[in-house]
Parts: C-alpha cells; sequence; structure tokens
C-alpha cells in the first residue's frame, strides 16, 4: 500500500477521534454554563449545547476534510510522520481556536445573563420614601 495513503487514514482516523473528543468535553461542560444563562431551563439549554456541537462538528470535520490533500508523495516513514505531524498539528490548532472560541461565547452569554439578573430588583417598590424638608413630594391620597 502507498505510505501517501497510509497517512491519509493516519491523518483522519486521529482528526476524527480528535474532534469527537473535543466536541463532547465542550457538550459535558457547556450545560453547566447554558442551564446558569438560561436561568434553569434544562430542556432549552440541552437543545443549544446540541446545536453548538453540530456546528462544531460541521466546521471541524469540513476543515480535515479540506486539509486532507497532500501535494508531495510520502515515500518513506520519516516523510509519513513529517506530513502527519504538519496536518495534525494544524488541526488542533484549529481544534483549539474552535474550542476558545466555544468557551468565550459561552461566557459572553453568561454574563449577559448575570447582568440581566443584577438589573431586576430583589422585591419590588413597597412606596415613597420621606423627603427633607422643603423638597417636592407627591400628593397624598384623597387630598
Amino acid at each position: 500500500m502507498d505510505l501517501t495513503v497510509i497517512a491519509y487514514i493516519v491523518y483522519l482516523l486521529i482528526s476524527v477521534a480528535l474532534t469527537i473528543w473535543v466536541a463532547r468535553t465542550l457538550s459535558r461542560n457547556g450545560k453547566v454554563f447554558l442551564a446558569d444563562v438560561l436561568h434553569g431551563n434544562e430542556k432549552l439549554a440541552d437543545a443549544v449545547n446540541h446545536l453548538l456541537v453540530v456546528g462544531f462538528y460541521l466546521v471541524n470535520f469540513g476543515f480535515v476534510a479540506l486539509y486532507l490533500s497532500q501535494d508531495e508523495a510520502v515515500l518513506d516513514a520519516r516523510a509519513l510522520f513529517e506530513a502527519l505531524s504538519v496536518k495534525l498539528g494544524v488541526v488542533l490548532l484549529v481544534l483549539g481556536v474552535m474550542h476558545l472560541g466555544n468557551v468565550y461565547v459561552l461566557n459572553k452569554i453568561r454574563r449577559r445573563g448575570v447582568m440581566e439578573r443584577e438589573q431586576v430588583p430583589p422585591v419590588p417598590p413597597q412606596g415613597w420614601t420621606g423627603t427633607a424638608a422643603g423638597a417636592w413630594a407627591p400628593p397624598a391620597p384623597g387630598a
């Protein structure tokens, strides 16, 4: 069998396995952030989490497929390892950037939810407060 084909097979196996592992890690740990942002709505958090994972798979598998081609033939074991190291290194960098992008987006969503919760007063207003002498006050009821 041609060493270039072996390089393709090994590249695909490792890239797919790494992508699945990172996606599952993001999915498992992202649920906590999404549940917090969505005020404990677990069903909605699961749905958003699933959509994020599908998008992650599409982008990464698309990149892995586009980056599969090899310009030069792999002639020996050294060239095989060099080709694999370059291809897998780039895939790992893309996975890392995608992972950081997902974490960044989840954190932004979470912060927005926390800020919205802080804007709501903990108790409703209970009436008017006293005023300083000579300051305007609303008219008394029935006056």
